[in-house]
């Protein structure tokens, strides 16, 4: 006969492991320090390439002024203005990188919790059926 609670459990699990549950369970490999360090420096990689491509395409763009005023420009003020934008973008994206990832983390593992939660009712359930069919 098919028992309903354990049919309700394995399709709750099996939603679980067919949407959030494949992050999730990648997740779980991690520490939550080091899983959000590790987005941090894929997020410092990530932030740093697109400063630099935004930064030929600016000087691509501008080509011309660049090539006109080369004498004239203040090269350090300039610089200071670079690196200046680079750091502030920098620090923005990354301390909301942090912040986003440690969340996303949390969240997981809640999600696992549950997880984890049905499993061993699934579990509880199983030796029930065992012990009940040992009895006969």
């Amino acid at each position: 006969m098919i028992d309903n609670n354990k049919v309700r459990i394995m399709t709750r699990m099996s939603i679980y492991e067919k949407h959030e549950g494949k992050e999730d369970l990648r997740f779980n490999k991690y520490f939550k320090s080091d899983y959000a360090r590790l987005q941090v420096l894929r997020t410092l990689v990530s932030v740093s390439i697109a400063y630099i491509i935004f930064a030929l395409l600016f000087v691509l763009y501008n080509l011309e002024y660049i090539i006109d005023n080369v004498l004239t420009l203040d090269y350090p003020a300039l610089g200071k203005q670079i690196l200046g934008g680079y750091i502030v973008v920098l620090a923005v994206y990354l301390i909301g990188s942090l912040v986003g990832y440690s969340l996303k983390y949390q969240f997981s593992r809640k999600r696992l919790k549950k997880y984890y939660k049905l499993i061993r009712e699934l579990r509880e359930i199983y030796k029930d059926e065992d012990s009940y069919g040992n009895e006969l």
